[in-house]
């Protein structure tokens, strides 16, 4: 009986101790976790491709063609040149499905790449909270599509350097603000 307690006892710790270890959140300093999911375009992208050779830019937004969310990412692309000139690239992660991310892109003619998250595993990895998807009905020229997402991410940014490190982190994003402040972070820690 007493191996059967402590047994249990064990179990619950360790699996206490997982839970708390995936759903923790990234710290400035901390490895920047491994991911790789469905792009925009279909393809798969991949952060192990860009470490060591750009600063990564990785922002999370709720919902793809809502308010906040459209800002955020139309000020990434009216800033991209400025992003290029800094050596870094831009990846926007929404539990959005592909569908619904390549009718963003093309109705804003958004110039980087967004990446679906429907199943809010990578924002788990960063430790970004995310609630319940849902899907938002929106006209576009006159054409009505249903957007769907599988979760709801928070409105989190992180800025990922060279080496793999999170050099960036900030949870309480404005979204009409971010692009600018990610960029003097980047010109002014480079």
């Amino acid at each position: 009986m007493k191996s059967i307690i402590i047994s249990f006892v064990l179990f619950v710790a360790l699996s206490t101790s997982v839970f708390s270890q995936e759903n923790k959140s990234l710290k400035v300093g901390d490895k920047a976790p491994g991911f790789k999911t469905l792009a925009d375009d279909g393809s798969t992208w991949n952060v192990k491709d860009y470490l060591g050779k750009k600063t990564i830019v990785v922002y999370f937004y709720p919902a793809a063609m809502t308010g906040g969310c459209t800002k955020q990412a139309c000020a990434y692309r009216d800033f991209k040149s400025d992003i290029e000139s800094v050596d870094a690239v831009v990846v926007g992660i929404s539990g959005d499905n592909i569908a619904g991310l390549k009718l963003f892109k093309k109705a804003h003619n958004l110039n980087f790449t967004l990446l679906s998250d429907e199943s809010g595993e990578i924002a788990k990895k960063f430790g970004v909270p995310t609630r319940k998807g849902g899907t938002i009905t929106k006209e576009i020229k006159g054409q009505s599509f249903d957007l769907t997402r599988g979760t709801t991410e928070s409105r989190w940014t992180f800025v990922i350097d060279k080496k793999g490190n999170i050099v960036y982190k900030n949870e309480k994003v404005d979204a009409t603000k971010d692009t600018e402040e990610v960029l003097t972070f980047i010109k002014n820690n480079s």
